[in-house]
């Protein structure tokens, strides 16, 4: 569903003046919770909601040097330019149409889609879907994509060079073999840097396939988070999240670029798996499949964590039981904020 109370454009633009990151690092994840919270019925509670994460925020980092047409491949990948790089989007927007100015930037960024640890993929998926289901181009919202877009051009980090492994049948199988990193100590960029190679699935001759495929790939990684969450309940959610946020913007892109983008999502579904599955999986808990999606999803908002809030706005994408068990385990597994 759209908000229709103006509590999202509201949020934005009280956003707007903060950062996408804290502490040099850690991600400002506000705008994608809200936007889950606002499209779940949950509109009431976003203001709320954001006066208890406010201490999370920062301030928009200075300004560098502007990022134009011709030198933004030299700004490519640069944090100190993240302002630099809004800036440059903002302009993008305001001269053209949105749904050009992603066409046009969607493949020079998917390289770089676990960059950030692929929050930045994330929240442009979230934009992309307010945009594109809202019935109303807000201003808000078009700058809510210029600065996702700027997020992800600024941390844009591809994968180091990865080996074909042995093909598998299905995303679920993919997922289970993809080989965990040596060192499990450690944040993510020192686990990434680790990789080495994948499973080939995903392949797609045509774009409903393309399509098709992403849909399981988003299926099954959200499926597994029920039994394998335990191994970084915090983290693996984007195994499910950054494959759903590529799933969210197919729409409003070029229906060759849809091949490539389930490649990408592959690439960022399977990195997280790497970098945190457990060694074991856990045992499901068969009273969690009892819930309906409202009820599932008042719980997250409920609990108040932002990364369980999203990864069950993902989860009721999907809508099978199994999926909602999987963000009832979410819930279980990641601290309340309320």
């Amino acid at each position: 569903m759209s908000d229709t109370t103006g509590t999202l454009d509201e949020a934005l633009e009280r956003l707007h003046t903060t950062g996408p990151e804290r502490n040099g690092w850690l991600t400002n994840h506000a705008p994608m919770a809200v936007e889950a919270l606002a499209r779940h019925g949950q509109a009431p509670a976003v203001h709320r909601w954001l006066d208890r994460y406010a201490h999370k925020l920062e301030e928009l980092p200075p300004p560098s040097r502007p990022v134009t047409a011709d030198n933004w491949r030299e700004a490519l990948g640069d944090p100190v330019r993240i302002t630099d790089w809004t800036r440059f989007f903002g302009r993008e927007l305001d001269g053209h149409p949105w749904r050009e100015v992603l066409s046009a930037w969607w493949p020079r960024l998917l390289p770089g889609i676990a960059g950030g640890a692929t929050h930045p993929v994330i929240r442009t998926g979230h934009a992309v879907r307010t945009l594109l289901t809202s019935g109303e181009e807000t201003a808000p919202r078009r700058a809510e994509l210029a600065h996702a877009l700027g997020y992800w051009a600024a941390r844009h980090q591809p994968l180091p060079a990865l080996t074909p492994l042995a093909a598998a049948p299905s995303a679920a199988a993919a997922l289970d073999a993809v080989p965990p990193v040596p060192d499990q100590d450690g944040g993510i960029r020192a686990r990434l840097v680790q990789l080495t190679g994948f499973p080939v699935w995903g392949g797609a001759p045509d774009p409903e396939t393309a399509r098709a495929r992403l849909v399981e790939l988003v299926t099954a990684a959200t499926h597994r988070y029920a039994t394998h969450g335990h191994g970084e309940p915090i983290m693996l959610v984007h195994a499910a999240t950054a494959p759903n946020a590529v799933l969210r913007a197919l729409p409003a892109l070029p229906r060759e670029l849809w091949a490539p983008s389930l490649a990408a999502a592959w690439t960022a579904a399977a990195a997280v798996t790497a970098a945190y599955t457990p060694a074991e999986a856990a045992a499901l808990a068969p009273t969690s499949l009892t819930l309906t999606p409202e009820e599932v999803f008042e719980r997250a908002a409920a609990h108040g964590d932002d990364h369980t809030i999203k990864f069950t706005d993902t989860a009721l994408d999907v809508g099978d039981p199994l999926a909602l068990a999987a963000a009832v385990r979410s819930v279980e597994l990641n601290p309340p904020v309320f």
